[in-house]
């Protein structure tokens, strides 16, 4: 059979006389994003055919109860009345595209949802406590009998940034020079390096922060600091930068190493004139995803840095709060929803998530500025 090249237009209007009996021609090519308006009204159709044959059969017919068992029987029925009405007006092939564009859709919101609960949660619960003094006080003078304005975080903010910087400032040039060394030179040590990184990316976060405790803490090394926090973040940072930044180079063609070489470069200008600026976004993304699996611990720091009421911008210095130890405490110490111990909680986990978003967007716009080209 000769193969029909059609629009998503032509091939709605043409799929239904194919010469199958009406159930479609297997020949027509049907674009995956074509969604028009008959096909909103199916889909809008069976969602209330679904839900009335559910309420028949759930909650008349059978003994059945409860509103997770409803929806997972109405999706199921949702699903199969969307491919048998799609079958009967353009055939096999658009049904099953739209059967498995429901189920895609419905896994992606199922995905999200979680997601969603925990940013409303925080938003609402930590926007409504929220004041201009929550971000410039400390908890110098603040207790669980004190007014929500006598109390902040304006130390722990400090301190969180100074820990994730420092830990990023340890974890993502090494995570970074190993990525390139398995991926660019490799040799007999490439294997062991990349089983190691594997196992350090299974680490639990308590046992980082036990490590730096025991080693260089209790053996008078260090005292609890932030920079020993740092520490104990560094080692959760580096397996992550490492195996993102190694992926993110092998998607580097390689015909861009073998002109660069065949030019005359060396490997080491290959890689850092072509290699490093080619995959450069692929690379920030890296640091994003290291930054993001550190700035919420908790573990580590309680061990490695204990936390403090008091404002201590000395990294090095003994005693330093961190916004997961402040919310942490607040815990503790809060007796109810409606106290000020767990407004302070809530408000410091919005600051955490604004602080978040902050550098992920700032992350994201120094990745993506043009590559400039490099001469010489």
């Amino acid at each position: 059979m000769a193969l029909i090249d059609l629009t998503a237009a032509e091939a709605h209007l043409v799929a239904p006389r194919g010469g199958d009996g009406g159930t479609g021609n297997s020949d027509l090519l049907v674009e995956p994003r074509y969604f028009d308006r008959d096909q909103v009204i199916t889909h809008v159709a069976s969602a209330i055919a679904a839900l009335a044959f559910t309420w028949l059969v759930y909650e008349r017919l059978t003994v059945f109860s409860g509103d997770l068992g409803f929806l997972v029987v109405w999706w199921v029925s949702f699903t199969g009345f969307v491919y048998v009405t799609s079958r009967q007006q353009w055939g096999s092939v658009v049904a099953t595209n739209n059967l498995v564009r429901v189920v895609v859709t419905s896994a992606a919101a199922l995905a999200l949802i979680p997601l969603a609960a925990i940013l409303l949660a925080v938003i609402v619960r930590g926007w409504r406590g929220m004041q201009i003094s929550f971000l410039t006080t400390t908890m110098r003078t603040a207790s669980t009998e004190s007014k929500f304005s006598q109390g902040g975080a304006w130390h722990a903010i400090v301190g969180t940034l100074e820990v994730v910087g420092l830990a990023a400032l340890m974890s993502v040039p090494l995570g970074i020079m190993t990525a390139v060394f398995l991926n660019e030179v490799g040799g007999r040590l490439a294997m062991p390096v990349r089983m190691l990184t594997d196992a350090m990316s299974a680490i639990p976060s308590i046992v980082a922060g036990l490590f730096i405790f025991a080693v260089l803490i209790q053996s008078h090394y260090l005292d609890q600091t932030g920079f020993s926090g740092a520490l104990a973040l560094s080692i959760l940072m580096l397996p992550t930068v490492t195996r993102t930044a190694e992926v993110v180079l092998r998607l580097v063609p390689g015909g861009l190493r073998e002109a660069s070489l065949a030019l005359g470069s060396t490997e080491w200008r290959t890689t850092k004139n072509v290699v490093l600026p080619t995959a450069r976004t692929g690379l920030v993304t890296a640091v994003v995803l290291g930054v993001a699996r550190i700035i919420g611990e908790t573990a580590p720091l309680i061990v490695t840095m204990l936390g403090s009421q008091l404002f201590n911008a000395n990294p090095f210095a003994n005693k330093q709060d961190a916004l997961p130890i402040y919310i942490w405490t607040q815990k503790l110490t809060s007796t109810g929803d409606n106290t000020v111990t767990a407004n302070w909680m809530w408000a410091g986990a919005f600051v955490l998530m604004v602080l978040v978003l902050i550098l992920f967007v700032t992350a994201r716009i120094l990745g993506n500025r043009t590559v400039g080209v490099r001469r010489g």
